[in-house]
């Protein structure tokens, strides 16, 4: 008790120099006498008050002295010190008053505690309150603060409420279980519930004859969904304050609660009949609401319906889709989105596509330059919607676009493309480099000017797939990229393309089973071999590695390597490794996205490595379609001949072949090589029966997806040249708020490119202190539009009620953008705003 009592007088004595001690029940008299206060002197009143007031205010005006009464205060009247008493401190040595003292509160706060004893009565709460309190503190402060402590939250209402949200969220997803948990259980033991509820009341306009976190949390979602309908003042809706709103936004955005928002959202929607509402909306009007999960299955569900119905632009699919992409659910269907957003963007340039071609060579130019895009919009849809997993859902539009792709796409353009094959006698275009010349065309100019180069050759690195490598590559910091179209080898096959690639004179198709390539009369089967090919042309400067085995080079080792070659080929096998596989083969478009990785990985190894010039290519590309392959698709035609040396599913090898139909026949001589071997391919896309082979993924035919591959030139710069889109404020006509909201528009002053990317804002409206007093925004500014108009983006603002603080004070619009690798953001542009709301706005009516 003695410490105690040492600790509280101390206390005082940091804030008064005169202390009175009234021990009323006459217990305390030890006490007293043996308390011991450095600097403190003690004085007994037993009528001697005069003489003690002259003593401490005349005599010694600057000392402390603790004035200590055997019994209870006088009457005021008859009280000598009540002057000196009502202007220093008083000891009071009932529990309350000794609270008071440990926690610096004067007596005018003895109510509040004697109402909350309960929460007083545990030390740990009392000493998690102490460190909170400040001098100039309200009792409705420090009741704020009692609840903060309970509910293991910072001392604001909305920090409390997020607390008592999430622990309900914990607790299960049954409306049956009973609630509250042992935060709020906390709040009643303390006498605060009443309290609580007041200030929900104030703060958020929230009444209810039964009040509860769990029907608050009811009325907030209610409020929030029926709100944005014309028909809710039908609804019986609570209507919360405007502050409920901004609180409700903030709680869905965030990232520490995001989970517990997620699981009430659930069990709202299932109380509210959310499921059934949202069955009589138009998707169109819900585009901009992430409230409930249903939210976005209904938008989905009907999305797939309006584009397999043709009721949609694939503008507005593609507006919709990036819209949806700041919802709270984006991540968990974003693979549904794009592959919506792909298969409406794959019927618009099939819609537009005119498929007729004049020649080969018009051909070639055309599918270089629009027509890839069908083969790389199928190639996303299927990858997306397998990913997905929801095949039920898409099974309508997966089978439009495998039927407008089979039929109305590949089909008819290879169909075409086969009367010109049909037309030339030699498998080349004067137009179009060959794959043939890729080491005296590509390779040789910087041997000529004394460089080196690295040669990145990925097995079935189709056209399309390089194209959208070469977007990747190009939004890295300080690449810069080509891309040119070449026509590959006939049989388009990998041991003749990867020949083809290497430097070479004459190339010869082995007389036998395995279609192996002599360049040169070397064999070129396997990187050891192609690796002598490459040190016999070049006097030991060429080397030829696999991409695993520099991949798993040091630092050093992939120096030295670069260092002792002037031409380094570099054979990486991701989708042919897979697509070439009956078992796998459905797995070749995600083998592709691999191969995308794969191949930034390698040059990006390559380059910290000191390559500065790079060449990325294929050996040939390959036809894919993701559904069964229909009898239709395989040729009537059965190859036969006098010697049938070797059968793949798109081209056979032998001598004396006989002339059919269904095969186009070519000798050796035709198709550039030395030797006397025939080759037949089946026309445009059909296959040859090939037991225990798979159908869906193949290559060595005449198909434009086959023949043409790309080939990338790679640059690492020495300077950075990649930039981030601006954005700016445009204010409107008036710089002054007058209302409980403000509309604003972000203008991104350039589109996205390779260079030019994307930026990640939030926006708020802040006080001149840094308070937030508004909803919060995060936008992602990735517009590729060249129209200005289409840069624009809307937002509007819903202030709180901290707003009414900083009326006729200056506020401020802010855009933050977030530090990379943290969770904090830095201003990135501001805007001031005069504050002028009229006591009228703060009316529904």
């Amino acid at each position: 008790m003695n410490c105690r009592i040492a600790q509280a007088l101390s206390r005082l004595f940091e804030r008064h120099r005169i202390v009175f001690w009234y021990d009323a029940k006459r217990e305390l008299r030890a006490d007293f006498e043996a308390v011991s206060l450095q600097g403190v002197e003690k004085i007994e009143i037993a009528n001697n008050e005069f003489g003690i007031k002259y003593r401490i205010l005349r005599e010694q005006p600057e000392d402390q002295f603790l004035l200590y009464r055997d019994g209870p205060p006088p009457e005021d009247l008859e009280n000598w010190l009540l002057d000196v008493q009502l202007g220093q401190g008083e000891f009071c040595t009932d529990q309350a008053a000794i609270w008071l003292a440990e926690l610096d509160l004067g007596r005018e706060f003895a109510e509040l505690l004697q109402q909350h004893l309960g929460f007083f009565q545990v030390p740990e709460r009392k000493e998690a309150l102490k460190t909170r309190l400040k001098p100039d503190d309200t009792p409705g402060l420090i009741r704020l603060k009692m609840v903060a402590v309970c509910a293991e939250a910072e001392s604001r209402m909305d920090a409390v409420l997020e607390q008592l949200l999430d622990e309900l969220s914990a607790i299960g997803d049954s409306w049956s279980v009973a609630y509250p948990g042992d935060r709020f259980r906390r709040v009643q033991h303390a006498n605060l519930e009443a309290w609580f509820w007041e200030q929900m009341q104030r703060h958020y306009g929230y009444q209810s004859p039964e009040p509860s976190v769990r029907d608050f949390v009811v009325s907030l979602f209610k409020d929030a969904y029926f709100q944005n309908f014309t028909d809710s003042s039908s609804l019986p809706t609570p209507h919360l304050s405007s502050d409920a709103l901004v609180f409700f936004k903030r709680w869905k955005d965030s990232r520490l609660y995001g989970k517990g928002f997620e699981t009430l959202s659930k069990e709202c929607a299932a109380a509210l009949g959310i499921e059934a509402d949202l069955s009589r909306r138009d998707f169109r009007d819900l585009i901009e609401l992430d409230y409930f999960e249903l939210i976005d299955r209904k938008i989905l569900s009907d999305l797939v319906k309006a584009v397999v119905d043709r009721t949609v632009s694939a503008g507005d699919v593609a507006l919709w889709v990036r819209q949806r992409r700041q919802g709270r659910w984006y991540g968990e269907y974003r693979d549904l989105y794009e592959a919506i957003e792909y298969a409406s963007g794959f019927m618009q340039v099939l819609g537009e596509a005119n498929l007729e071609m004049d020649s080969l060579a018009d051909g070639m130019r055309q599918y270089g330059e629009t027509w890839y895009q069908l083969d790389q919009r199928y190639r996303k849809f299927v990858y997306h919607s397998h990913r997905s997993g929801q095949s039920f859902l898409l099974e309508a539009l997966a089978r439009q676009v495998e039927n407008l792709y089979s039929n109305a796409y590949l089909l008819k353009v290879n169909d075409r493309w086969q009367a010109h094959i049909e037309a030339v006698s030699n498998w080349n275009l004067p137009a179009l480099p060959s794959q043939r010349q890729f080491f005296e065309r590509w390779v040789r100019p910087f041997l000529n000017k004394g460089g080196k180069v690295c040669v990145v050759i990925s097995d079935a690195l189709r056209y399309e797939i390089g194209d959208e490598w070469l977007t990747r590559i190009r939004q890295e910091d300080r690449y810069s990229a080509e891309l040119e179209p070449a026509l590959s080898m006939l049989p388009s096959y990998t041991q003749l393309g990867m020949a083809a690639l290497l430097p070479n004179r004459e190339l010869t198709i082995l007389d036998n089973d395995t279609a192996s390539v002599l360049v040169d009369g070397l064999s070129s089967q396997g990187t050891a071999n192609r690796d002598k090919i490459l040190k016999a042309a070049l006097k030991g400067a060429g080397s030829a590695v696999t991409a695993e085995h520099f991949l798993a080079m040091n630092r050093e080792e992939s120096r030295d390597l670069l260092k002792a070659n002037s031409v380094l080929y570099l054979y990486h096998n991701r989708i042919d490794d897979t697509g070439d596989k009956r078992s796998s083969e459905g797995r070749t478009f995600e083998a592709a996205e691999q191969a995308l990785e794969d191949l930034l990985r390698l040059v990006k190894k390559l380059t910290a490595a000191n390559a500065s010039h790079l060449l990325v290519t294929a050996d040939h590309g390959f036809l894919y379609q993701h559904r069964a392959i229909e009898e239709s698709d395989f040729s009537a035609a059965e190859a036969e001949g006098d010697d049938i040396r070797y059968r793949d599913r798109r081209f056979v090898l032998g001598r004396g072949l006989r002339r059919q139909p269904g095969l186009r026949h070519f000798t050796s001589r035709e198709l550039g090589l030395a030797g006397d071997l025939e080759v037949q391919l089946p026309k445009s896309i059909n296959r040859l029966r090939l037991k225990g082979s798979g159908s869906r993924f193949v290559h060595g035919g005449a198909s434009l997806q086959e023949v043409i591959i790309p080939v990338l030139k790679v640059h690492k710069k020495r300077h950075s040249d990649v930039t981030q889109v601006e954005v700016e404020i445009l204010r409107g006509a008036s710089s002054i708020i007058t209302s409980g909201q403000l509309g604003v528009v972000f203008y991104q002053t350039r589109p996205v490119t390779d260079k030019v990317q994307a930026r990640t804002l939030r926006a708020g409206i802040y006080t001149q202190d840094g308070e937030l007093i508004s909803d919060c925004h995060e936008r992602i500014f990735d517009l590729t539009s060249e129209n200005p108009r289409e840069r624009e983006l809307p937002v509007r603002f819903m202030l709180s009620r901290a707003a009414e603080a900083a009326n006729g004070q200056e506020v401020i619009l802010k855009l933050e953008e977030p530090l990379a690798g943290t969770t904090h953001y830095q201003e990135y542009r501001s805007l001031r705003y005069g504050m002028r709301r009229s006591f009228t706005s703060d009316f529904d009516f």
